[in-house]
């Protein structure tokens, strides 16, 4: 019994320590596993930490007398100021490279500006920026200074090359990089996309249905309303900057404005900036909103859609003309009931679909920074077009249809839409004063019919450029595409899918987003595709190297994705440089002297203000002026002041400057010299109820004997008062 007793208790003993041994030993088995697994499972994305600068800077031009550029009208010259011209830069550095973005308020970087500006970097910070990680890029208001190209073509429209024009654009370009530059500091970027509806319309629905159809159903829609944010924050989540692309024309101002205008994108970026410094006047404040152009070439934000004006009836479909008039008639419109309206609609839809994507972008971007550069020789490259047929580039031309205009803005003269033969009255006129185009050029172009051969037209300089810059520059997964020129919907489309094929046969880039910065770095008009330039609008007659000028820049822009996905851009040969014109002409003639009516002086009033506005009412007061010229540069400065008393302090306050988009300078120039300035303040519904007053400032020139002298002076109008109501005061 005994010995059961001790054998029972060893047998319970001994299987108590099995148990415990098996138990252990599954534990153990457990953890192996875990831990096995926790290696092969790929690692969660980490937060990663980049080197990022903002920067904007004033690069408003002369506001008085220069050709505006973008709609290449003669009678529009400027005239004053709506809203002003900013430069905004971006700065991001992963460690190893950085690259830069700019978008400035202006109708287009041209290929003088880009070399001014690279040349001012250079000298200012070496080989850090240059054209190889330096991306500049148009907002395309039609409604800012022009003179700014140094080729033929562009500076006929512009008065030939406008240093007074130029120099204001360089020196805000790259103040705002050296902003960013100073301004560097660790944060992260995060990206987002959403779609914006009722703010943008084909103008060209014929040439797109030309797009093969299977093509067509890929979408439903005949622009893209894709609306792309990258958020800049600091390390503690707060925003810095944000940058915004959007494909659509920023011109809701038509060609009779006469005032210097950011139009609708740059009112975009008011509202944001406004918004984020709280409590700053226009273009100060460190939050910094830059809404950059995208493929835009076939994109109206007039969405009325186009009507002849003299009967209201729609404009003919195939060549957007009108039975009595022709294309000047036919004008598109909306969605306001002026341009200024339809610039604040339209501004302030793509402020808040903005806004909307900063605010709920979580996405994080993390991976290298890289670039590729190649420059092109345009005029001559070989397309593959299928296994068997080649095609290439031609010398650059414009087509009768580029005279036609858009439903934007027309022509004067009876070219219309769509045309694919010439018209011999017009063709004889250019063979007499130009000569014909070659038969070479014109087989080349066909089915353009040749108005102007730019190509084969080299007095005094060429008339367009033949060297064009080619670039992506990538943040980890974001791919920006700096195109040349103006390209249409589905160009765009193809362009992006194209790249981002290529970019994810690389291990670096999983869904890589990727978009379109137009009017970057040279301008060379619009890029259709192959299907639309047979059409012939204006679009595709100002698709200036030929039919096959999508599938050049297609090839040009995979072979860059393909050696950043291979990691092979060292071997990419730069190609050859454009040339940096030294003769350039000025047809700009220097600004008359100033005279003023007898017995006042510059800066009186000459129609007073009224005593008393109601908020929602127009304050208007016009003074004696100067030509605007005269100020010089005019950046960071202003024009008009609306100051509001502050009885505390027994001082006035600026609340509106000439950037404001409550104010309109307007300059008018009289005759014998004299000249007045009418400031109108539209007195916002938020105004509070108090004392205001308007000033004007600027500069007259008279001779001082043969010497001329530019004179500083100021005016004001009258102390009035801004009420709620009329009743009860």
């Amino acid at each position: 019994m005994g010995d059961r007793k001790c054998c029972g208790i060893s047998a319970a003993k001994l299987i108590l320590s099995v148990l415990l041994f098996l138990v252990t030993g599954a534990c153990v088995a457990l953890i192996v596993v875990l831990v096995i697994r926790e290696t092969d499972t790929d690692p969660e994305p980490q937060s990663q930490t980049y080197l990022i600068g903002v920067g904007r800077a004033d690069c408003t031009g002369s506001a008085a007398e220069i050709p505006m550029m973008g709609y290449a009208n003669s009678q529009q010259k400027a005239a004053g100021i709506h809203t002003r011209l900013y430069s905004r830069a971006f700065i991001i550095d992963d460690g190893n490279q950085r690259v830069l973005f700019v978008t400035a308020d202006i109708g287009m970087i041209s290929q003088r500006l880009r070399l001014e500006i690279l040349k001012a970097l250079q000298e200012k910070y070496g080989d850090l920026y240059r054209q190889e990680n330096v991306v500049l890029s148009g907002t395309h208001t039609h409604c800012g200074p022009g003179g700014y190209f140094q080729y033929t073509l562009f500076m006929i429209t512009g008065n030939g090359y406008v240093k007074e024009s130029t120099e204001p654009v360089v020196n805000g370009i790259v103040k705002s990089i050296d902003i960013a530059h100073r301004n560097m500091k660790p944060g992260r970027i995060y990206v987002n996309k959403g779609n914006l509806d009722d703010s943008s319309l084909n103008r060209s629905p014929h040439s797109y249905m030309n797009n093969p159809e299977d093509e067509r159903n890929r979408y439903d829609r005949n622009t893209d309303k894709q609306v792309v944010v990258l958020k800049f924050t600091d390390l503690d989540g707060d925003g810095i900057g944000m940058i915004s692309w959007f494909a659509v024309h920023a011109v809701s101002m038509n060609y009779t404005n006469r005032m210097v205008s950011s139009d609708n994108m740059g009112y975009a970026s008011y509202l944001l900036e406004q918004d984020k410094n709280f409590g700053e006047l226009p273009g100060q404040g460190s939050f910094v909103a830059g809404f950059s152009s995208s493929n835009l070439g076939d994109v109206s934000p007039n969405t009325r859609g186009p009507h002849c004006i003299n009967t209201g009836l729609l404009c003919d479909y195939l060549n957007s003309s009108c039975p009595v008039g022709g294309t000047k008639m036919c004008k598109a419109f909306g969605p306001g009931e002026d341009m200024f309206e339809s610039t604040r609609i339209i501004g302030h839809n793509i402020f808040m679909k903005a806004k909307e994507l900063y605010a709920t972008a979580v996405n994080e971007v993390t991976g290298s920074v890289q670039f590729a550069h190649q420059w092109v020789n345009m005029t001559d490259v070989t397309v593959q077009l299928n296994d068997t047929h080649t095609g290439r580039t031609c010398k650059p031309a414009l087509g009768h249809s580029f005279a036609a205009g858009t439903t934007d803005g027309g022509g004067d003269l009876n070219f219309t839409q769509g045309a694919v033969e010439g018209d011999p009255f017009w063709d004889g006129i250019r063979d007499a004063l130009l000569g014909p185009p070659s038969n070479e050029t014109k087989e080349c172009h066909h089915p353009k019919p040749i108005l102007f051969s730019t190509g084969e037209m080299n007095w005094p300089l060429p008339w367009h450029p033949s060297i064009v810059d080619v670039q992506i520059i990538t943040i980890g997964s974001v791919a920006i595409l700096a195109i040349p020129g103006e390209m249409t919907t589905m160009a765009g489309r193809r362009l992006r899918a194209a790249v981002k094929k290529e970019l994810e046969a690389g291990e670096k880039f999983k869904n890589p987003e990727v978009v379109i910065a137009g009017l970057s770095n040279v301008y060379t008009h619009y890029i259709t595709t192959f299907e639309e330039y047979q059409i012939q609008r204006y679009e595709g007659a100002s698709t200036i190297f030929g039919p096959h000028t999508f599938s050049a820049y297609l090839q040009k822009f995979t072979n860059l994705a393909r050696a950043i996905a291979q990691e092979k851009v060292s071997e990419l040969p730069a190609g050859p440089e454009p040339p940096f014109f030294t003769n350039l002409f000025n047809l700009m003639p220097a600004a008359a002297y100033d005279a003023k009516p007898e017995n006042t002086s510059f800066g009186d009033v000459l129609d007073q203000v009224n005593s008393i506005y109601r908020q929602g009412d127009v304050a208007t007061v016009t003074f004696v002026a100067g030509n605007p010229r005269h100020s010089g540069d005019i950046r960071d400065k202003t024009f008009v002041t609306v100051e509001m008393y502050d009885n505390q302090t027994d001082s006035w306050a600026v609340v509106h400057n000439d950037a404001s988009w409550e104010t309109r300078f307007h300059w008018l120039k009289g005759s014998n010299r004299r000249s007045n300035a009418t400031v109108e303040w539209y007195i916002p519904s938020s105004a509070p109820s108090g004392q205001y007053r308007i000033r004007h400032f600027g500069h007259y020139k008279q001779l001082n004997g043969l010497r001329p002298v530019i004179t500083p002076y100021e005016g004001s109008s009258e102390i009035f008062r801004v009420v709620s109501s009329f009743y009860h005061q």
